[in-house]
């Protein structure tokens, strides 16, 4: 048993893939032994978290996670004989229907004293929430749902055992908008991850996650997806040959902006925090060209190392493989005569925003993108769940309900590497498993964060270093920590937080 650490690639399996690993251990156990081992593993880790917990509420649900419970609860009682805490037990279930092992755990329960409780105790100091985990019933109903709303909103503690209860193992949707308690939420995945402990809704259901593979480690081929890992950051000038140049870094245009006096926000801003990003980042040289019409500034005082260029000007250095453009962080209209030129000519491409907007709408854009893939060039696509569903031709909200799964759709219609912005980024690509992102939290929720994100992509793309979707999922994780290390009295600007990046 482990607490999870975002800088260890961990491999993720949905609900599917998860059975067929607990199918194939169990073949080779002795009956019972994986919900044996499960109800040990969580008994473990309460006592654990919570040593001086004196009154707790084990809520059992009627399939095989109530049973995990139940045999959690009989460790349970043993240590509260000795420690002088008061366990209270609930199974909601009816015995003349459970399966076979949560059968056993029940008669195991009775068998050792346990007194099986009709109530939903108050005053507790640790709630173990066991009522719904893999194969919970999405809309639980009657005693059940009141069950299962009064655990998510106590004001204890809760541990959930596998899953938060009615939350989807596989998109990380909850079964009830039930809001959480102030209470601290941990989870133990018993067996796999599942992807939806780290994404949509799910990071703040499970709160602080930890991992027991109840001994089924071994090969990940059946993983759905990744988890973690690129959370490391080194400086990758640091240690290289000192006969380096700017030249060795690649170079990075920005494209996007607006003018001020052009129609629509003017968002000459979001182009500036792109670039600052990626000169931060690591790139060699960062050029900005700022679309329409109007005098293109010759100088940020601020940061007079960015390089201003006209459009056309800009989009001439599109020959040299070393460059990476990131086009769309702001632009608006006047950004959509130039995108056909940023289809057609740049190797290295990071379409964000306004760019996106312009996709969506343009069915000739469109097919441009697509040319692209058969040419061997990348593209990175960096939505937001709003900008996703424009480009799917859907609803955010369906685009919520499976980030994973949508993701993967851009990215396979789009033949791109696809960034799906939000709470658990997700990285998708043609061939790839989704990676979900374990960095990053609220103060990333301010104006101008995702132009910051485009310009670190654009960097690492230029480097070389990586493939695009290693690239990008390394921008990704390095973008979130910024965040995670922030100085919790200092507020997060886009601007902070671009100065604040370094190569990585």
């Amino acid at each position: 048993m482990r607490r999870l650490d975002p800088t260890r690639l961990e491999a993720l399996h949905g609900a599917t893939a998860t059975r067929a690993v607990e199918q194939a251990l169990a073949a080779g156990l002795p009956p019972h032994a994986l919900m044996s081992r499960a109800g040990l593993a969580v008994a473990q880790l309460a006592t654990a978290l919570h040593p001086h917990a004196r009154r707790i509420w084990v809520a059992c649900g009627p399939g095989n996670n109530g049973g995990d419970g139940l045999i959690a609860a009989i460790h349970l009682q043993e240590w509260a004989r000795t420690s002088g805490a008061e366990l209270i037990v609930t199974h909601d279930a009816d015995p003349q229907r459970l399966p076979a092992d949560a059968t056993w755990a029940r008669a195991r329960a009775l068998n050792a004293g346990l007194r099986i409780e009709d109530i939903s105790p108050t005053n507790l100091d640790l709630v173990i929430d066991a009522l719904f985990g893999l194969g919970g019933r999405p809309q639980p109903a009657g005693l059940l749902a009141a069950r299962m709303a009064a655990v998510q909103t106590h004001p204890a503690p809760v541990l959930a055992v596998d899953l938060p209860s009615g939350l989807h193992p596989d998109t990380g949707q909850p079964a009830t908008p039930a809001a959480a308690g102030p209470g601290v939420r941990q989870t133990l995945s018993l067996l796999t991850l599942k992807p939806g402990l780290f994404t949509a809704h799910g990071r703040d259901a499970a709160g602080e996650v930890w991992f027991d593979d109840l001994g089924a480690e071994g090969p990940h081929t059946s993983a759905t997806a990744w988890w973690g890992g690129f959370g490391a950051t080194t400086d990758a000038k640091s240690t290289a040959p000192h006969a380096g140049h700017k030249g060795s870094y690649g170079d990075v245009g920005v494209i996007g902006g607006q003018l001020p006096g052009m129609p629509g926000m003017a968002m000459a801003g979001a182009a500036a925090l792109a670039g600052s990003a990626a000169l931060h980042g690591g790139a060699g040289r960062v050029l900005v060209a700022l679309v329409g019409d109007g005098v293109t500034p010759a100088l940020d005082p601020s940061q007079p190392e960015l390089m201003f260029r006209a459009p056309a000007r800009l989009l001439d250095a599109l020959s040299d493989p070393a460059f990476a453009l990131v086009a769309g962080c702001g632009g608006g209209d006047a950004l959509r005569a130039w995108l056909p030129r940023c289809l057609n000519a740049a190797s290295h491409l990071v379409l964000d925003a306004d760019g996106l907007n312009a996709l969506a709408q343009d069915p000739a854009l469109q097919t441009l993108l697509g040319s692209r893939a058969t040419r061997g060039w990348v593209t990175v696509l960096t939505p937001h769940p709003l900008e996703a569903a424009r480009l799917l031709g859907t609803s955010t909200a369906t685009v919520m309900a499976d980030r994973l799964a949508n993701a993967d759709t851009l990215a396979q219609r789009y033949g791109a590497v696809v960034v799906l912005k939000g709470s658990g980024t997700v990285v998708a690509a043609p061939g790839r498993r989704p990676w979900v992102n374990a960095t990053g939290n609220a103060r990333l929720a301010t104006a101008g964060t995702g132009d910051v994100l485009a310009g670190l992509i654009g960097a690492a793309l230029a480097r070389g270093d990586r493939d695009a979707f290693s690239a990008a999922c390394a921008a990704v994780a390095h973008h979130g920590a910024l965040a995670d290390a922030w100085p919790p009295n200092r507020a997060l600007t886009a601007s902070a937080l671009a100065r604040a990046a370094q190569p990585f």
